[in-house]
This record gives C-alpha cells, structure tokens and sequence, in this order.
C-alpha cells in the first residue's frame, strides 16, 4: 500500500512510518516540524528512522497543502498521528490544541473524501476518558467528560472521523493510546524530563505525592497494535492500546533510578489542572480484533529507553 503518515517526525509518527516502511508499504511522511519541543530532536527521527522515505514540511491545518499532497500522490491508507499534543499544555494553550487537532483532522478527512482515500487510523488518547470512566477504562464509556482541553479535542476528532466513516462509508480506527514510552520521546513526557532532571542533579516534581497510577506502553507494542491497525480495517471502530497493567509512579521513578543510577530529589506536589489520579486499559477489544499483545515489561522498557538516553543526550 501507499501510506500518508501525519506526524511522522514525532515520537510515535517516526516509528510507525519506519515499521511500515520495513514491512514493505511505499510511505510518505508529513510533519510540520512546530517549535513545541526542539526540532533538532525531530530532524534526528528523521535521519534515523526516515532515511529512505520522502519527507514533506507542511501542515494538515493547510488546505491549499492537503490538496497538493494528494494530488501528487494516490495513498490507499492513512496514518493521521499529527497533532498538538501535551495534556498540561492545553491548560494555557488550547486554541493551539482545538487548531490541529480538530481543525486539522477535519480537513484531513474532507481532503481524504475529496480524493477517494477511504481508510485512516488514527491516533487518540486516554485522555478521552476524563475522570467520569471506571478502571479497567473500556471502549464502551461514554467518555463524554474529558478533563483537558487536549482530551477534548481527541473526543472531537473520535467524533469527526464517525461522521466521515458513516457518510462516506471509510474504513476509520481510532487507537486510545495510553501513556506511551521510550527511546526518541519528547521532552514534555514525563521520563525524559525526570531523565534530565535527574542527571543534573535537580529536583523532579512528583505530582499528587505520589500517588498516581500509570497503564505505561512502550513504544513497540503501540506500533505494532497501530500496524496491525493499518492491516485490519474494521470499519468504525475505537480500540484501546495500552499495556493492561498499571503501575504506580513511584515504581517507575525506582526504575529509572537504577538505570541512571541516581537517588533523585523529589518535589512533592498537588495533582495538576488537567491530569487523572489513574489510566488503565481494557484491551480484551484489541486483543479480540487486531491480535495485539503487549510484551514490554516495564523494568525492561525504562532499561532500553535509559541506554537511548545515555547515548543520545548524555553523550
């Protein structure tokens, strides 16, 4: 197949673009290369996980751009990774969320219908279910009361892509990531960020002292769920991905000490506006319809994402 990746120089929009690119799909990425975190972080994804895939500069809120695209190219599939992420961001910054993420993903789909391309898989979030949903959180929640503008904005393209689905008989997956890790993470996700703190000798903030609970993934078992995605079209469909086991934060900031091989300094602090006290998957859907199954432990994940750090920052 011929595949868009939107976002593909992120975290997450890099590996899946080089996954489908090593399984044989032409791929084209498109990212807009914001300043919202170092680009050189993103231009080093691409020179290491884009080597031998066309990368186009531009933005889904484009028109005039969506329209060039697909006209120079005849994709079968797209993989729509591309937004303005950042659930604490959102907080001071929602205009910029609302603008990518429902704008953009609105005229991605108007530009998907205008040119026959009937199949998208697309990234959401677990931030959808707010504070309203039961643990284990399940696809069938309302999931109607999301505590970020972020979160919201998510909600809203789940419901835009229904739309097109439904109208314009595509073929749409929306994955609830939960909380995603390791190695070419960005700089606002919490592992990173106490990485350097911790390194530097600096405090990190442990919010709700605490006493949080995490459904952490690593990166490669949300590939292959978004791959196995890509494979199996479903229709309409919204399928959690996650690993199914959380862990509290303090268990993950043991881990990541031992990696890097420090005792950190702790800042003990409320819980932050727009943040949830617990994320934890159901993933019996996944399991059910694409075959997915994480395999990452957690201490062996935080392993491979400190041996990234050491090499990529520290050194």
């Amino acid at each position: 197949m011929k595949i868009l990746v939107t976002g593909g120089a992120g975290f997450i929009g890099s590996a899946v673009a080089q996954r489908l690119h090593d399984d044989g799909h032409s791929v084209v990425v498109i990212d807009n290369f914001n300043e919202y975190y170092d680009v050189k972080l993103k231009r080093a994804r691409v020179e290491y996980f884009l080597k031998d895939i066309e990368v186009i500069e531009g933005d889904i809120t484009d028109m005039t751009f969506l329209k060039t695209l697909f006209d120079t190219h005849i994709f079968d599939s797209v993989c729509h990774l591309a937004a303005q992420a950042g659930v604490r961001y959102s907080v001071e910054h929602g205009e910029a969320c609302v603008q990518s993420n429902v704008l953009g993903t609105q005229l991605l789909l108007e530009t998907m219908r205008l040119h026959g391309v009937r199949q998208m898989v697309f990234a959401s979030t677990s931030s959808v279910y707010g504070t309203s949903s039961v643990a284990p959180f399940r696809e069938t929640e309302s999931a109607n009361k999301p505590v970020s503008v972020y979160g919201a904005t998510k909600k809203a393209g789940e419901l835009l892509a229904y739309t097109y689905a439904d109208m314009y008989k595509m073929d749409i997956t929306c994955l609830r990531f939960f909380t995603v890790y390791g190695p070419w993470s960005r700089p606002d996700m919490a592992m990173l960020k106490f990485a350097e703190l911790m390194s530097n000798g600096q405090a990190i903030d442990v919010y709700n002292n605490g006493e949080l609970r995490r459904d952490f993934t690593y990166i490669d078992d949300i590939v292959d769920g978004f791959v196995k995605a890509v494979e199996k079209p479903q229709g309409y469909e919204i399928i959690n991905l996650g690993n199914g086991n959380p862990t509290t934060l303090m268990e993950y900031i043991t881990f990541l000490e031992k990696e890097l091989g420090v005792t950190s300094l702790k800042n003990f602090v409320p819980m932050q506006e727009g943040d949830v006290y617990e994320t934890y998957a159901d993933i019996t859907k996944a399991r059910e319809l694409l075959g997915y199954e994480p395999r990452m432990s957690l201490e062996e994940g935080v392993k491979n994402f400190a041996a990234w750090y050491r090499e990529f920052y520290r050194k």
